[in-house]
């Protein structure tokens, strides 16, 4: 099975770059993220007729997540399951029954925290302890799954072009640093690190100041695998190619494989 998650950056934008992508690249589940559409303005139809099934949680203008299917899912979660209130569309779960038992997938827009200092980045971390905490739940089912999604944290300095330019950035404070090392901690697996441990492997560039062109990029798209899962992996990688779209996202796809049947 593939998985994969894309930050689309406005789904009714991208709609023709999605659907080929889902056509040619055909992830048996994708976690998307940033639709920034209620769910009546989402293209259900043109997704339904490339074979996908979608579940969405949409927020007006802002946010929005989604899980894409080919086989059929129980959605488990709209939001992060806690008691916390939170209005925003940040996260999206499912479990599909394979043959090689239940697999869950989440997908997730963590907050971008900037500017530090403020409510936003003190939110940011915030939800990634809320996060942790649903890892945690998960991990004590010892099933497999995978949390995938746009992270908003550049994990090492080999992760952002410009280590001194995002001194002062909060994808790169040593608390959002820390806190997914946290998560990483508790057994979870980067699928993409798994095959290639330190080289260049950006998954966003800016549309300003020429950054693809010049490959200033920088990885914050992730697939955490729980160690079952990890133990089923056969392959990562980034459709970098997405990029160079006419109107592209500032993102591009991450996928992974599993050595399950689905």
């Amino acid at each position: 099975m593939k998985i994969a998650t894309w930050n689309v950056n406005s789904v009714r934008k991208r709609t023709a770059n999605l659907v080929a992508w889902l056509e040619s690249a055909r992830p048996d589940v994708v976690v998307l993220q940033e639709l920034k559409a209620l769910e009546p303005q989402f293209p259900r139809l043109e997704i339904e007729a490339a074979g996908y099934k979608a579940e969405i949680v949409g927020q007006k203008g802002f946010n929005g997540v989604a899980l894409l299917s080919l086989h059929p899912v129980e959605i488990t979660a709209r939001a992060l399951p806690d008691a916390v209130a939170d209005d925003q569309a940040r996260y999206i779960e499912g479990r599909i029954q394979t043959k090689d038992g239940p697999l869950t997938v989440g997908g997730l827009y963590l907050p971008n925290g900037n500017p530090i200092g403020t409510d936003k980045f003190a939110y940011k971390i915030a939800w990634m302890e809320r996060l942790q905490r649903r890892a945690k739940e998960l991990l004590a089912r010892e099933e497999m799954f995978v949390l995938g999604g746009d992270y908003n944290v550049c994990p090492t300095e080999t992760d952002v072009y410009d280590p001194k330019a995002f001194a002062n950035d909060a994808l790169c404070q040593p608390q959002s640093r820390a806190a997914l090392r946290s998560l990483l901690n508790l057994g979870l697996t980067d699928a993409v690190r798994a095959f290639d441990p330190e080289g260049v492997c950006y998954t966003f560039w800016d549309y300003q100041a020429g950054a693809w062109a010049k490959n200033w990029g920088l990885r914050i798209d992730h697939l955490l695998l729980s160690p079952q899962a990890a133990d089923r992996l056969t392959a990562a990688g980034i459709d970098k190619v997405e990029r160079g779209r006419v109107e592209p996202s500032d993102h591009v796809p991450v996928w992974c494989e599993l050595a399950v049947a689905a």
